[in-house]
């Protein structure tokens, strides 16, 4: 057991949260933030390829890539079949993360609703599952019996913001700020009574508050709404948010060293592209018959025997080809698939914004941008305007553009840039700017810090903060 009275590492993760609005445009509004700043190292932090809480938390937390954890997204194609896309939990994770190497180096963790950890497993401490856990009323903490001790500190424990997709603004901001003092205050009565020698908490709040209110803050917006009475929504939960950070350090001591970091930033979202009907309108996708309403293409008979490629919608553009011997009823041959990977790359790297001109469409291959492609990859993935724009996987609409999502009211989509600041007391570092941070260096970051052997092969290099 640890006989420290305060973590010796304390890590607070926030979902999402945007560089430039903690940096620059309310930097003077954030005290604990631009404190940690101002003593310790600070910068923006390249996320994954996909910027997508899942796999990003995972990424950072194992040094591993998406192609090493085989996990491209949300929902990721578990065979081969055409429609085997299914969530990827924690249990898609098989590399060991900090807090497991922290663990068996005789650290006592406590693991808080990080992306990833669902459902929970053994740790050497504590663990409450992240966001993707359907309820409470499913096993929901490590050890079991965490869940009682939960349930009398905080009635009604929530482990998402319910239906932030949704035009009920004033509850999901309720629930918003609901979900974020909940945890901090978890993370608050876990240090006081368990001593925990690394703590790590993600508040998603901050990922949700952009996606509900983005246009009412942001002139710059397509949609901006003036004078709404949402418009200071998220300067208010970044206030917010500074406050709890400061709250929580008083439970901590003078040597605590402390990461707040997030695993992407924000942006406006513009629109979306249907790339499924571009698909069909490019000749590489075939329907036996068109909706004339926006209807999933898990919904339609797909015409297979005509087939080459089919897509999946997101904040980003998933394209699978139909490969012979490799689909069930693929028609690609293996001798064409480069050329036809290549050729569809660089098409969608050509698809303009709706007025003509040209966007910054960055399309990867997987095998380009990973250490090791494992399980079930997508060919392409493809970012439209730098994440301007999100990608609409249903098919029906009446223009290849398109202002509403098919998941529901979204006013942001990611940003490749995330951001990081470190400050440990006993180091101080005098306000450093760090520059070409990456997700990936975190945990070699962290491991280098505290004289621990990481694992072999990692992507990430050791930041000097």
């Amino acid at each position: 057991m640890s006989t420290r009275a305060a973590p010796r590492l304390l890590i607070i993760g926030l979902d999402c949260m945007e560089p430039s609005l903690v940096f620059d445009q309310w930097r003077d509004d954030l005290p604990t933030l631009s404190r940690l700043m101002a003593a310790g190292s600070y910068g923006r932090l390249e996320s994954s390829i996909p910027a997508i809480t899942v796999p990003a938390w995972s990424c950072m937390m194992s040094g591993r890539d998406p192609g090493e954890l085989g996990i491209y997204g949300f929902r990721n194609r578990q065979n081969r079949s055409y429609q085997s896309m299914a969530i990827s939990d924690g249990r898609a994770v098989k590399e060991p993360r900090l807090w497991d190497i922290l663990g068996d180096a005789g650290w006592q963790v406590a693991v808080l609703g990080v992306p990833g950890t669902s459902p929970p497993y053994p740790v050497q401490g504590s663990m409450v599952s992240c966001f993707l856990t359907p309820s409470t009323d499913v096993p929901y903490t490590y050890p079991p019996e965490l869940s009682d001790r939960i349930q009398g500190w905080i009635s009604d424990f929530l482990l998402d913001v319910p239906h932030f997709r949704s035009d009920d603004k004033a509850e999901i901001l309720g629930n918003i700020h609901k979900l974020c003092d909940q945890r901090f205050t978890l993370a608050e009565k876990l240090i006081a009574e368990d001593h925990p020698d690394f703590l790590m908490l993600v508040d998603m709040g901050v990922d949700r508050i952009h996606h509900s209110f983005w246009k009412p803050m942001d002139p710059a917006h397509p949609q901006y709404q003036p004078g709404s009475p949402y418009a200071n929504a998220i300067h208010d939960y970044y206030v917010h948010i500074d406050q709890r950070v400061e709250q929580l350090l008083n439970y901590c001591d003078d040597q605590t060293a402390v990461l707040i970091v997030s695993d992407h930033g924000a942006r406006p979202l513009v629109g979306g592209i249907c790339i499924n009907q571009w698909l069909i309108e490019q000749g590489y996708l075939s329907v036996v018959e068109s909706p004339t309403t926006p209807t999933s293409l898990d919904e339609l008979t797909v015409d297979w025997e005509h087939t080459q490629a089919w897509g999946a919608g997101g904040y980003y553009a998933r394209i699978f080809l139909n490969v012979k011997g490799r689909e069930p009823n693929g028609i690609v041959p293996l001798g064409d698939y480069e050329r036809l990977r290549t050729e569809l790359a660089e098409k969608l790297a050509m698809i303009p914004a709706p007025d003509g001109t040209p966007m910054d469409n960055r399309v990867y291959k997987p095998q380009e941008v990973y250490q090791r492609v494992r399980g079930v990859a997508p060919d392409l993935l493809a970012y439209f305007d730098e994440l301007a724009w999100r990608s609409i996987g249903t098919v029906g609409h009446a223009e290849l553009y398109t202002t509403n999502n098919d998941t529901g009211p979204d006013d942001a989509n990611h940003a490749r840039y995330g951001l990081m600041i470190f400050h440990d007391p006993q180091q101080p570092k005098g306000g450093q700017v760090l520059d070409q941070a990456q997700i990936y260096d975190i945990l070699p970051t962290l491991l280098d810090r505290y004289q621990l052997t990481a694992p072999p092969k990692l992507r990430g290099k050791v930041l000097p903060v």
